[in-house]
């Protein structure tokens, strides 16, 4: 039975990162994937040039649209812009009781434009992390939902997860990819012990969507029960794989190959996920 994952996130245009982002990494997991837009953003690998937020009561509707007819397994949300968007998402997740929600507060993009409205922190803070499964802030984000200064070691990582943890979240995947040094380490930290997450840097600057990937992968691993990882390990293996040929090959936008991709082929199966679950119309 094909798992259904909905991404609740803003649209790039350039393809690289948001819903665009999620929606190929969800079909590279071999998850169904519906989507609730959050805003229109009009940007590329080197910047955004304009944002669109879509009215509260569209993205209610959305939200209503697609949980009242699937049966979703787990939800992403991204970029939310202001305290209006946040509290509809919030709002239209508790009405319908969502479940497996991966939360990346998504405030500034790779180019350094930001997504998220400073005044919309707080409601992030207090509306959307409580009902997280996983929270994966970078070293920016986690400094700005802990009113603190960019954490500079893997201890003051692990203060500002934990801070995080005590607003509700379940798990706290904290990302040190704005860190220094030959190694990049993630801190994976729930209710049990510090989940240390280190592999070699990848110098780059082809970095346009990672944390959207990173994300989304992890929502899509929620529907692998007999995976005994750490919700964090698959997905960021994925997303390294996904970086490494962005290198060598000088590509800009960020790739994500998808379910079915043949080393050497140059070329995707034509096999897509099955269609979605519906609820039944009686429910």
């Amino acid at each position: 039975m094909t798992a259904i994952a909905v991404t609740i996130a803003g649209s790039d245009s350039s393809g690289g990162a948001g819903i665009q982002a999620d929606l190929k990494t969800f079909a590279a997991f071999g998850v169904y994937s519906a989507s609730v837009i959050t805003a229109l953003t009009a940007q590329n690998t080197q910047g955004v040039v304009a944002i669109y937020d879509v009215p509260a009561g569209f993205i209610a509707a959305q939200v209503d649209a697609v949980f009242s007819d699937l049966t979703i397994d787990a939800v992403k949300i991204g970029m939310l812009f202001r305290s209006a968007t946040t509290e509809a998402v919030a709002e239209g997740l508790a009405r319908h009781h969502a479940k497996n929600i991966v939360l990346d507060p998504v405030m500034v993009a790779s180019s350094g434009d930001s997504l998220l409205a400073h005044e919309a922190i707080e409601s992030l803070r207090r509306l959307l992390i409580p009902r997280a499964l996983v929270v994966t802030p970078n070293l920016l984000e986690a400094a700005a939902l802990t009113d603190a200064s960019l954490a500079r070691n893997e201890k003051e990582m692990e203060v500002q997860a934990r801070e995080i943890l005590s607003l509700g979240a379940r798990n706290v995947l904290i990302k040190g990819g704005h860190g220094q040094g030959d190694e990049s380490v993630d801190l994976l930290i729930g209710q049990g012990e510090v989940v240390r997450l280190a592999a070699k840097r990848i110098v780059t600057k082809n970095t346009h969507g990672t944390g959207c990937t990173l994300s989304s992968a992890i929502a899509a691993g929620r529907r692998r029960p007999s995976r005994r990882e750490a919700p964090d390990r698959g997905a960021r293996s994925d997303t390294r794989r996904a970086v490494a040929p962005v290198t060598a090959h000088s590509t800009p936008a960020f790739i994500v190959r998808p379910a079915g991709y043949r080393r050497g082929s140059g070329r995707a199966s034509r096999r897509s996920p099955a269609g979605p679950r519906r609820r039944d119309a009686r429910a």
